[in-house]
């Protein structure tokens, strides 16, 4: 930092000056209109830029959510599974995971307070219930998924099934 000495008191050190653009010209006290465009201009560009990074990853972020989602409904089957012996019913559905069933195969040593931590079945990320069959087509135990975006069976991209 370079300091200003004031002529006619050299011996004053109170009078020393940090040197700054702005104590030189102590007239100009604002931008000027073309100091404020190259700063949105600039804003402009960086925003250009930036943004559509971002717009593009919400749906991949609910199909995240909702592999996400699937695999701690899985977890919650298992869990089932192993204090009752066998896998809801397609129509008992994910029900049977937060209260106790009262058609079909009635669970023995269905635990209190249910399998899923906040006692209720989430949706996937589209407002939409899982998919649950019990047994499987693919799969001997149980098929889990999701319909996607579109909320139809099958599609493609963002409108693909999610499945376990």
């Amino acid at each position: 930092m370079l300091f200003l000495k004031i002529p006619f008191q050299p011996h004053d050190r109170e009078k020393w000056l940090p040197f700054r653009a702005g104590m030189i010209f102590q007239g100009d006290k604002g931008f000027t209109l073309i100091e404020i465009m190259v700063v949105v201009i600039i804003l402009g560009i960086l925003a250009g830029l930036v943004l559509p990074r971002f717009m593009g990853r919400t749906e991949e972020a609910r199909r995240t959510k909702a592999r996400i989602q699937i695999e701690n409904l899985e977890s919650a089957l298992k869990l089932y599974k192993l204090d009752n012996g066998a896998y809801p019913s397609t129509e008992q559905g994910l029900e049977a995971l937060v209260q106790k069933p009262t058609i079909g195969f009635f669970p023995k040593n269905w635990r209190e307070g249910g399998y899923l931590e906040k006692g209720k079945i989430p949706l996937d990320p589209w407002g939409r219930p899982y998919v649950y069959l019990s047994p499987g087509v693919k799969s001997k135990d149980f098929d889990l998924k999701s319909l996607g975006a579109d909320g139809e069976e099958g599609g493609e991209g963002d409108n693909e099934d999610i499945e376990r």
